[in-house]
């Protein structure tokens, strides 16, 4: 009677962290779908310099180097995996409150870094709420649900939104702000994920206990970060590989604003059409077969095949040159490529970490995502500077080439290894 009732318990706790894991990407929609476009809005509307349009492309990945240091309240202590959850929410979204009255456009730039920021801090934090509270069957669908409902809502949302955009005067200086409100309700649906009563929270901390020392503070997730890839052969492996692909993605990021309003001269609808809907249907079209593929391959052969639709994005965008139908196909790859890196990269700290704690694992992915932004956008901006933004949209297709390569090599020698183990 006893087992059947904790049966019941536990069904219980990951039905109600899966439903407000769905309705908190369902609110969260609106702004991330403006979101992703502030650089061209800055470019286009603000006349932003090419430096502003680096720093923003920047900063997006580069502040994974900060992130980690949000998720470092949470280590070991399950008890403050929901404020820290609800506490990102709040912060990330207040700065789009001023957006009708400011005209830095530093002040934007820091707007979008602190949201990126938080966004990404607080990943482990979800990572491990999802392991704690889901059996290992449902972790991959749930986390594959809520991105999927976000992808749906960008699909609908870019008709409303390029409407807007084209034809009413900085529309966007209003739409960030509404969408900030609307994505805030999410804190209500956080309140109801439970957190397990079996879990063992630590005890209080004795008046007489010396605190840790800023530079200790500073240096545990770097130092946590070593010792786990040194510690898991695999893991560094996996993230050679996703740094390779990653790089290629990132390196064109810099010279699109200029490559789709100076090349391709594009209005704000079309814009929002590619980044949104065909991105969007891509995601939502390809989820039920990453899902499925990720229970049947191993994490490196997954991994490679994302960076292999960054392939195939850099030759349709290159091809959009000749025909602009060629973008649209691009972003609905972008968008199949985007599905699959986001499974590998979110899910690969639960899934190299086993049974141990998975937020060390998830904090070393944020970290290496900001290495690779300390000279990837850079690279990228001086190469379109000297040779032109298609070539730099080249060279990101050929790093994603040999990163989709490196991850099938790994692949292989992962399965001649458990042969060898097997026999």
């Amino acid at each position: 009677m006893d087992e059947i009732q904790t049966t019941e318990d536990e069904d219980d706790v990951a039905n109600k962290t899966h439903n407000a894991y769905l309705w908190i990407h369902v609110l969260g929609t609106p702004i991330w779908a403006i979101f992703n476009i502030l650089p061209i809005i800055l470019y286009k509307d603000l006349h932003a310099t090419p430096l502003q349009i680096t720093a923003i492309v920047t900063l997006k990945p580069l502040v994974s180097l900060i992130s980690p240091y949000w998720a470092t309240a949470i280590n070991q202590r399950p008890d403050r995996l929901l404020s820290n959850v609800i506490w990102a929410r709040v912060l990330s979204l207040l700065p789009f409150f001023f957006f009708p009255f400011v005209d830095n456009i530093w002040f934007f730039i820091a707007a979008f870094a602190l949201y990126m920021l938080l966004a990404r801090g607080v990943v482990p934090a979800w990572m491990e709420i999802l392991k704690l509270n889901l059996p290992k069957s449902r972790l991959g669908k749930t986390f594959a649900k809520g991105s999927l409902i976000g992808y749906c809502g960008n699909i609908f949302a870019p008709f409303i939104i390029g409407w807007l955009l084209d034809g009413y005067y900085q529309a966007w200086r209003w739409l960030f702000p509404i969408g900030a409100l609307i994505s805030l309700a999410a804190v209500f649906h956080s309140f109801r994920i439970p957190i397990p009563k079996s879990l063992d929270f630590p005890k209080p901390v004795e008046p007489n206990t010396p605190s840790i020392p800023l530079l200790e503070q500073l240096i545990a997730p770097w130092k946590n970060a070593w010792q786990i890839l040194k510690g898991n052969r695999n893991f560094l492996k996996f993230q050679w590989g996703f740094m390779l692909g990653g790089a290629g993605t990132m390196i064109a990021k810099p010279v699109l604003p200029q490559f789709f309003v100076d090349t391709l001269h594009l209005n704000y609808l079309e814009i929002t059409m590619a980044l949104g809907c065909l991105q969007g249907i891509g995601f939502v079209l390809s989820t039920p077969i990453w899902t499925q593929q990720l229970n049947r391959l191993d994490i490196f052969r997954f991994a490679s095949w994302p960076p292999f639709w960054v392939c195939l994005f850099s030759i349709c965008l290159l091809l959009a040159q000749v025909h602009t139908a060629w973008l649209f196909v691009g972003f609905f790859c972008y968008g199949v490529m985007e599905c699959g890196s986001s499974l590998a990269w979110n899910l690969s700290g639960p899934i190299f970490s086993k049974n141990a704690d998975s937020s060390q694992y998830s904090n070393t992915n944020v970290l290496t995502v900001g290495v690779r932004a300390c000279i990837i956008p850079t690279l990228g901006s001086y190469v379109g500077y000297l040779f032109g933004s298609p070539a730099v949209i080249l060279v990101g297709g050929i790093i994603c080439l040999v990163g989709h390569l490196t991850f099938l090599s790994y692949s292989g020698r992962v399965e001649q290894e458990e042969k060898i183990a097997g026999s």
